[in-house]
């Protein structure tokens, strides 16, 4: 992901890490999760994200699971390491590691606890490009989750700073994508980080998709992403109502309880998360499993 090559497009798994019952990192399923990806059509690998269970995985763990990902893909496709941080710092030495290993590119999540100002996430991500800026920077806002919100023109200024190359944007909002894309400027990519909205904001000339349900679904996911892209409605509606009801489940509890149950359930890795997250209750997993099955991929 550089000036020469263009932005990434399509689906892009915001993959879920695979644990051992004793709460490990599980870097065997890791490996067999990456290369069921590359075979089924993602078209690039998100890690130690929200959905990677980046808030309970050590520094030393965060570092490795970007190391075994990029090892593991070799090339085949982009990995998108998630190296986002509360701290500035923390977010420059993840940064620095994943460059050092062979990521193509960094997400950086707005600060989430502390609640930066405009101004603060300004410099924040200003700093990230600055250090690191040779490893292209995705921005991504996501205040349900952050609860700062990362403005729209603080956005349109971070999009002028070399190596910010584009955002994940999370909000829904589809007014409010439809401007970045307007208003972002040329090679500025705008990703949906929202799975029932995605193809809206892909239609809308959007670039793809960091997608949850694409960890179950991936190739639909990828298909789905390529029809939008390529303004084909009719496909991209027809994949999309295929995949509503299973957006909807898999959000049936705090991300990513229900599609770390959904892999396990699919047999491609095991169900354990790390506290304070805890498995889907059984009361909502009957109703998973028959989206699952109605979606064809039980």
């Amino acid at each position: 992901m550089n000036a020469q090559q263009g932005p990434i497009k399509g689906s892009i798994v915001a993959l879920v890490t695979p644990m051992q019952d004793d709460g490990s990192v599980d870097y065997a399923a890791l490996r067999k999760l990456i290369d069921w990806h590359i075979a089924e059509g993602t078209d690039c690998i998100g890690v130690v994200g929200t959905t990677g269970e980046s808030p309970t995985v050590n520094v030393e763990e965060h570092c490795e699971i970007i190391r075994v990902s990029v090892e593991q893909a070799a090339g085949r496709v982009p990995i998108m390491a998630g190296c986002g941080a509360n701290s500035t710092a923390e977010a420059i030495e993840l940064a620095k590691f994943a460059r050092q290993v062979g990521a193509n590119c960094q997400l950086q999540v707005v600060p989430y606890y502390n609640k930066p100002t405009q101004e603060g996430q300004y410099q924040h991500f200003k700093a990230i490009a600055e250090a690191t800026g040779d490893l292209p920077v995705v921005l991504y806002n996501v205040p349900g989750r952050s609860v700062a919100d990362l403005q729209h023109d603080t956005v349109l200024r971070l999009a002028q700073v070399p190596g910010i190359v584009g955002i994940k944007e999370a909000t829904g909002n589809i007014e409010r994508a439809q401007w970045l894309i307007k208003e972002a400027p040329e090679g500025f990519a705008i990703y949906s980080g929202d799975d029932p909205t995605a193809v809206a904001l892909m239609l809308c000339g959007g670039h793809g998709n960091v997608s949850v349900t694409a960890n179950v679904a991936p190739r639909l996911m990828h298909e789905l992403c390529m029809a939008a892209i390529a303004g084909n409605v009719q496909r991209a509606m027809e994949i999309q109502m295929k995949l509503l009801p299973l957006h909807k489940a898999l959000f049936v509890e705090s991300n990513p309880i229900p599609v770390k149950w959904a892999v396990a359930r699919m047999g491609l890795c095991g169900q354990a998360l790390r506290l304070p997250l805890t498995v889907l209750t059984p009361a909502n997993q009957p109703a998973l499993e028959r989206v699952l099955q109605a979606t064809g991929l039980l």
